[in-house]
């Protein structure tokens, strides 16, 4: 069922930015009498469709191939390789026939619908939810293998990367690869201390799933009323600080002693004010004690309606920003950052287990970013590309030729199948191990 669910919303969200994306072409096109010949969601390559109907001069269609999808404009050189119709006398309704400020925004309309699909995502996401994070100040951090090798210890509190104060605990490993960090500052116990950081490891950053978890420590808020310990005496605020005899400082230190002790009644010791106590609790099949814990730090922002709009602005901003200092990353060989690039495995493991709305339109607003980012990149067979070539027609008053346009879609095709490979062997590979 989890996969099936993360299934879903990888295929949902993938055909609403397609056509999000598309219709900015068709629109555009539409908008200066432009024939478009068809509109696609997925490649009905050999001409097989699982549907198809026409509205007008345009084919409609859901192709069978669920990679993409394509909106052939007529008299375009694109991924169709329509060379064909290039042969031909230019017709008044073609795309060639056109100004080149008009081909332009035909070209830059996927990419325009793209940012404004986030913008009203996230200005939505801030009028109906707000926006929560988990405030860095006072938040400890509970690290993994990766971390402790860099110098990171759990229970470190990070004070500064280089001179940048962190606000958003759930941003620091983005923070870090993100802004050339030299110099980490932590708080440890007492003392302040620096961390200084080899860059030629931020590719593993980059490829590590939890660098830094917030280490909670197992304070009880609330007893299940119908749970194993209802009347096992534990209160809200007491801190368990053993388990069977261990020590357990965080909640993530319980987890592999509960896991191996299921169905059985042990020790807890408890701190409540000035006393610790030793009370008996039992811990069920899944190892879990039925109890929920205080997390701390977690700000929350309500928006009017009318806040809200600067504040989804900003949020796409942001998002725009952060993702922009990811592909500076994945440009330097150095730093390993290009075995991070995924495909749709990876996109599917982003979403969560069960269906919810609020992390699915986050998900959403950011793809759809990153969608628009990389169609502007100037490869052929891309947005970037075309427009690239417009802007140089634009520019010198010189049209490029059809043969060089071919030609250039064709090397552009092969470096996007690379890219692919790429991607899905990274997935496979980090599946592997």
């Amino acid at each position: 069922m989890v996969i099936f669910i993360k299934f879903l919303q990888v295929v949902l969200a993938l055909s609403v930015l397609i056509i999000i994306h598309e219709f900015g072409h068709f629109l555009w096109a539409r908008a200066f009498g432009i024939r478009v010949e068809k509109f696609y969601l997925f490649f009905d390559i050999g001409g097989k469709a699982l549907a198809r109907w026409h509205w007008g001069d345009t084919e409609f269609g859901i192709g069978w191939l669920p990679f993409g999808g394509y909106c052939k404009i007529s008299g375009m050189i694109d991924e169709s390789m329509d060379l064909e119709q290039m042969k031909q006398e230019p017709k008044p309704w073609e795309f060639r026939t056109h100004p080149a400020w008009q081909r332009l925004l035909v070209m830059a309309g996927g990419v325009i619908n793209n940012f404004i699909f986030a913008i009203f995502a996230y200005i939505a996401i801030m009028a109906i939810w707000g926006q929560s994070y988990i405030s860095n100040a006072g938040s400890r951090i509970y690290v993994d293998e990766l971390a402790y090798d860099m110098g990171f210890r759990t229970g470190d509190q990070i004070l500064r990367l280089d001179d940048y104060v962190p606000e958003n605990f759930g941003m620091l490993q983005a923070d870090l690869a993100r802004r050339n960090v030299s110099k980490a500052t932590v708080l440890r116990g007492s003392d302040t201390l620096d961390i200084y950081i080899d860059q030629a490891r931020i590719g593993e950053v980059l490829n590590d799933p939890m660098m830094f978890d917030l280490a909670i420590p197992f304070v009880v808020d609330s007893v299940m009323t119908d749970g194993l310990n209802a009347g096992s005496g534990l209160c809200k605020g007491d801190r368990i600080t053993a388990l069977n005899g261990q020590e357990v400082e965080y909640v993530q230190d319980s987890r592999p002693l509960l896991a191996a002790l299921p169905d059985r009644e042990i020790p807890a010791d408890v701190v409540r004010g000035a006393d610790t106590l030793g009370l008996p609790v039992r811990v069920d099949s899944l190892g879990h004690l039925g109890v929920y814990l205080q997390t701390p730090n977690i700000q929350t922002r309500r928006y009017t309606l009318l806040e809200a709009i600067p504040a989804g602005w900003r949020m796409a901003g942001e998002s725009l920003s952060g993702y922009l200092d990811d592909l500076r990353l994945l440009s330097r060989p150095d730093t390993g950052a290009y075995k991070s690039v995924g495909s749709f495995i990876a996109i599917g493991q982003v979403f969560p287990d069960s269906w919810d709305w609020f992390r699915f339109l986050n998900i959403l607003a950011l793809l759809s970013i990153m969608l628009g980012v990389m169609n502007l990149l100037p490869i052929p067979g891309l947005d970037g590309g075309h427009i690239l070539f417009t802007l140089y027609e634009i520019l010198t008053g010189r049209k490029p030729g059809d043969r060089f346009l071919a030609v250039a879609q064709i090397i552009g095709m092969i470096l996007i199948f690379g890219l692919m490979f790429l991607a899905f062997g990274n997935d496979i590979s980090r599946l592997i191990h």
